[in-house]
């Protein structure tokens, strides 16, 4: 699992998912929610707009996240 540090207390899924370069762009994230591809601490997401915190985990696309 890989750890990704935001600055401040929260950000968005859509924003985490470019931030940690699973998605290029905020369509290519959008496609990936549509898809069902990603998970947020075990459950299905679909809004790129979920509020994530510290100790989130999400797998998008494969690959294991942990928001620090």
């Amino acid at each position: 699992m890989r750890e990704v540090e935001i600055r401040g207390y929260t950000i968005r899924l859509g924003q985490l998912l470019k931030l940690a370069g699973v998605a290029d762009s905020g369509a290519e994230a959008k496609a990936l929610l549509v898809d069902g591809a990603v998970t947020v601490n075990g459950e299905r997401e679909e809004r790129r707009g979920r509020q994530l915190h510290p100790g989130d985990e999400v797998v998008a696309a494969g690959e294991a996240l942990r928001v620090t």
